[in-house]
């Protein structure tokens, strides 16, 4: 993998990204996290990024207020009345898909962000993880194989 390869090379493009609007109640993300294996959810006006809701955050509302009631109805009545701009996180860090790879390593770094939106004129156009960085260097092959199975008889 090339870090200084485009951040574009690697991000899931918006067209298979799962976004929500701030007025969705908590019960669509509650369905889109049960649905999908993602951890992140960009908020989004028309096509603005305005926050981004982590499956953690979910988890961590889920548990609180008393922990979660035994009564299914209310738990189902407190999703409904709660909005994804209630829970999201609205001061995000966000990079250009002409950024470079290593542009998002350093900030996946210095302020452990696990998601970062990519954005291209005010618009949500993509979203990298660091997964996705992983995912690219774990396919990777050297172009000896040998160097990968070299010495498995001794």
């Amino acid at each position: 993998m090339n870090i200084f390869a485009p951040i574009s090379s690697l991000m899931t493009d918006y067209h298979n990204l799962v976004t929500i609007s701030p007025e969705e109640p908590l019960t669509k993300v509650k369905e889109i996290f049960e649905q999908h294996k993602f951890h992140h959810i960009p908020v989004v006006h028309f096509r603005e990024i305005v926050g981004l809701i982590s499956k953690t955050d979910f988890e961590h509302f889920m548990g609180g207020a008393s922990h979660f009631s035994e009564d299914r109805f209310v738990n189902d009545l407190r999703l409904e009345r709660t909005l994804a701009r209630d829970i999201m996180v609205s001061r995000l860090g966000k990079v250009a898909p002409d950024d470079r790879i290593n542009v998002a390593l350093e900030v996946f770094l210095v302020n452990r962000f696990h998601a970062l939106p990519v954005v291209e004129n005010g618009e949500l156009v993509g979203i990298i993880t660091p997964f996705d960085i992983m995912r690219e260097l774990a396919n990777q092959m050297p172009s000896d194989r040998s160097l990968v199975y070299q010495n498995l008889d001794q």
